[in-house]
């Protein structure tokens, strides 16, 4: 009797793989874009997000090339960036550059103008994350913080955080994120508190999450797990959310 309780136990237990082919892909010459969840032209009814998680983009911008200015409200806007230099400027008077280690936040709240251009002559390879915002009419917000490469080498760094803790970016969702590289087939462990969920997203290179492979662009939905082992060669994004 004891066997069968374990293995229902043991059931409701789910890691969903997204596989990075299976993404919504668009080449417009100047930007190659993937998108994990719906985004755009790009509308799959079983990937509109995962929990407070909206968008996960995966773009390439060619140089000197980007993003005119447009608009957003009420949505926290990550972005992270994994090889070259994202030229940003907003409607709140900000002007930066984004480099590899530096991860940005822009809270649209109420409602916000920005444009992103590479601001190089190489190719510019980055994240653009999406998660919801707990209310809406935020008064729009900006933070961008260097994470030195030492503090995610083999160990997962907070990235992201409602509450900004040990200096992380604040975002106005329960939701934190990690960043980690593994080298060599190092690990790192993750616990999950009751009635948490995460999502990986491998930026680059190959991994395991639990015993399950996935490479880069791959995404893992994870659900009724107390504890994940991410392991392997490469760039790992962990969510952990409500």
């Amino acid at each position: 009797g004891n066997a069968f309780v374990f293995c229902v136990a043991e059931e409701t237990t789910m890691i969903t793989i997204r596989k990075s082919g299976d993404r919504g892909h668009f080449d417009h010459g100047w930007l190659d874009t993937y998108h994990t969840f719906s985004f755009a032209d790009y509308h799959d009814p079983a990937f509109m997000g995962f929990r407070a998680l909206r968008v996960i983009n995966d773009d390439r911008v060619q140089a000197r090339r980007g993003f005119g200015t447009h608009g957003h409200r009420d949505m926290e806007i990550i972005t992270y960036v994994l090889e070259g230099e994202l030229g940003h400027q907003d409607s709140m008077g900000n002007g930066s550059v984004i480099r590899p280690g530096e991860v940005q936040r822009m809270s649209a709240g109420t409602g916000v103008m920005h444009s992103e251009k590479n601001a190089s002559d190489e190719l510019v390879h980055l994240l653009q994350i999406w998660i919801l915002p707990e209310r809406h009419g935020i008064t729009p917000g900006y933070e961008q913080k260097a994470f030195p490469a030492a503090e995610r080498d083999g160990r997962l760094r907070l990235v992201a955080s409602r509450d900004g803790r040990d200096g992380s970016l604040t975002i106005h969702q329960d939701a934190d994120l990690y960043t980690v590289t593994l080298r060599d087939g190092a690990s790192v462990t993750q616990d999950f508190r009751p009635g948490r969920y995460g999502w990986v997203q491998v930026a680059r290179g190959t991994v395991t999450v639990n015993g399950k492979p996935l490479t880069a662009g791959d995404g893992a939905a994870i659900e009724a797990e107390s504890r994940v082992t991410i392991a392997g060669d490469g760039e790992v994004l962990l969510f952990d959310l409500a």
